[in-house]
């Protein structure tokens, strides 16, 4: 009877965890139920799925699945941050938790990542919430491709203004003169 459940609780680990975009390990010790409660609402606000399990049962889904490289941080008390849609949405939130609510606390924090195929340390995960958002960065290489050409039609724009006042000139001139 256990080990049906246990093999239930793995399927259900491994369902929620294949094709993950982003794998986050944190250790959680050092956080109380209230603040565990605001971080599980800011996970599911992002998109991002955040549970606790048991060690060996992590390890045996996402082995699996074939990630391997994890397997060293499953020690200690551990939860699991998941994202389907972005790569960099549970970086970013534990990062903007651990900034607003725990005031730059040493806990929780990143034990390891698994973000596209690579594995990601706790420096690496903290640098990758760093990075602006996806539409930040479209919004700025939009601006960079768009401003030659705007200074172009600027420019072009500045020599026809005094190429029309240049013909006004010669007009009042011609004007007076006649």
């Amino acid at each position: 009877m256990v080990q049906s459940v246990k093999y239930d609780i793995v399927e259900n680990l491994k369902s929620r965890l294949d094709g993950a975009k982003a794998i986050v390990l944190v250790d959680y010790k050092g956080i109380n139920i209230e603040q565990v409660n605001a971080l599980r609402a800011r996970f599911r606000a992002s998109g991002v799925d955040y549970f606790v399990q048991k060690n060996t049962l992590i390890k045996l889904a996402l082995n699996e699945l074939g990630i391997n490289d994890l397997d060293s941080e499953l020690v200690g008390p551990t939860a699991v941050a998941v994202c389907n849609l972005d790569e960099v949405s549970p970086a970013r939130v534990m990062t903007k938790f651990l900034k607003e609510v725990m005031e730059d606390a040493k806990f929780p924090k990143f034990k390891a990542g698994y973000v596209a195929g690579h594995v990601f340390s706790e420096n690496e995960l903290k640098a990758l919430a760093l990075l602006p958002s996806r539409e930040e960065l479209l919004a700025k290489v939009l601006g960079g491709l768009q401003a030659p050409i705007t200074g172009f039609l600027g420019v072009s724009q500045g020599i026809i203004r005094k190429f029309v006042y240049a013909l006004d000139a010669v007009a009042k001139k011609q004007a007076q003169a006649s």
